[in-house]
C-alpha cells in the first residue's frame, strides 16, 4: 500500500487559488503558491514527490485553516493486467482517503483570552476506514493474520494440571518468552488448540501425566501440526530457536 498525500492551499474563504491573470494581484494566493514551491524543493530533497500530488481543487469544510490543507489516500496494486489481456503490467487502484489536516494558526488564539497566534499543523485518521481496508486486504490473503504476539501457549492433555500449567509458564515468563495459558481450571485439549490455530500463535507447550513422569514437554508446531518430545531442561533454548528462525 501506498500513502499518496494530496495537497492544497486553503485561502481562508473556502476557495483555492487558480492560475489567472488576477492570481498575481492577490498576495493571499501567490503566498499561498510560495508557500507550495518551498514545500516541494523539501519533498525533492526527500525524494518523495512520487507520493504527493498537488491538487488546486482541493478544499476541507471547515473554515479555520490558515494555510496548506491535505489528505492522505491509500492506494494498493490492482490485479495483474495480465489476468485481463496477457500483460504484465499492474494498475494502481485507490481505495480512498484515511488522513486529512492542515495548517490552522488562528485556532488555538481564538479560546486565548490575549488572543495570542500559536502556529499548529494537525492530522487526523480514519482508524476505521484503515481497519477496514486491512480486514479486506487479509481476506484476499492465503495468510493467517496474527491477533497477538504470544510466541508458546501452555496447556494440558488432562484434567487438574492447572499448577502444572502455572509452573511452566513462570518458567518461559521469566525466560523473557511471550507464553499464555487459558485460564481454566480444566480446559479441552481440542478448543485450546482450536485457539491457538484461531490467533496465529505458532507453538504449543502441552503437559500430561506421562510427560511430567518423563521430564519432558511435548512441543507441537500450530502450523504443521508436527510434535516433538522436548526435555525440561532444553525447552527455553528450543522454544527461543524456532521463533528466532519464524
Amino acid at each position: 500500500m501506498l500513502l499518496l498525500f494530496v495537497l492544497s492551499r486553503w485561502d481562508g474563504a473556502g476557495r483555492a487559488p487558480l492560475q489567472d491573470q488576477k492570481m498575481s494581484q492577490s498576495k493571499q494566493a501567490c503566498a499561498g503558491l510560495t508557500d507550495i514551491k518551498l514545500l516541494f524543493s523539501y519533498l525533492q530533497l526527500f525524494q518523495v514527490t512520487d507520493k504527493v500530488v498537488f491538487d488546486l481543487s482541493l478544499a476541507r469544510g471547515l473554515d479555520y485553516y490558515t494555510g496548506i490543507i491535505y489528505e492522505g489516500v491509500l492506494t494498493q496494486a490492482g490485479i495483474a493486467a495480465e489476468a485481463q489481456n496477457g500483460s504484465g503490467a499492474e494498475e494502481s487502484v485507490s481505495v480512498g482517503s484515511v488522513a486529512g489536516g492542515g495548517r490552522y494558526d488562528g485556532l488555538v488564539g481564538m479560546f486565548d483570552p490575549k488572543g495570542r497566534k500559536v502556529p499548529c499543523v494537525g492530522v487526523s485518521i480514519g482508524i476505521e476506514r484503515i481497519f477496514s481496508i486491512m480486514e479486506q486486504k487479509a481476506e484476499a490473503s492465503a495468510q493467517r493474520v496474527r491477533t497477538t504476539e504470544v510466541q508458546v501457549m501452555v496447556v494440558s492433555a488432562q484434567k487438574n494440571l492447572l499448577e502444572e500449567r502455572l509452573k511452566l509458564l513462570t518458567e518461559l515468563w521469566n525466560a523473557g518468552i511471550k507464553a499464555e495459558v487459558i485460564y481454566k481450571k480444566n480446559p479441552k485439549l481440542l478448543s485450546q488448540l482450536q485457539y491457538c490455530e484461531d490467533s496465529g500463535i505458532p507453538l504449543v507447550a502441552i503437559l500430561g501425566e506421562q510427560e511430567l513422569k518423563d521430564g519432558v514437554v511435548k512441543l507441537r508446531a500450530v502450523a504443521t501440526r508436527e510434535e516433538a518430545d522436548i526435555s525440561r531442561a532444553d525447552l527455553i533454548a528450543e522454544i527461543k530457536r524456532r521463533t528466532s528462525e519464524a
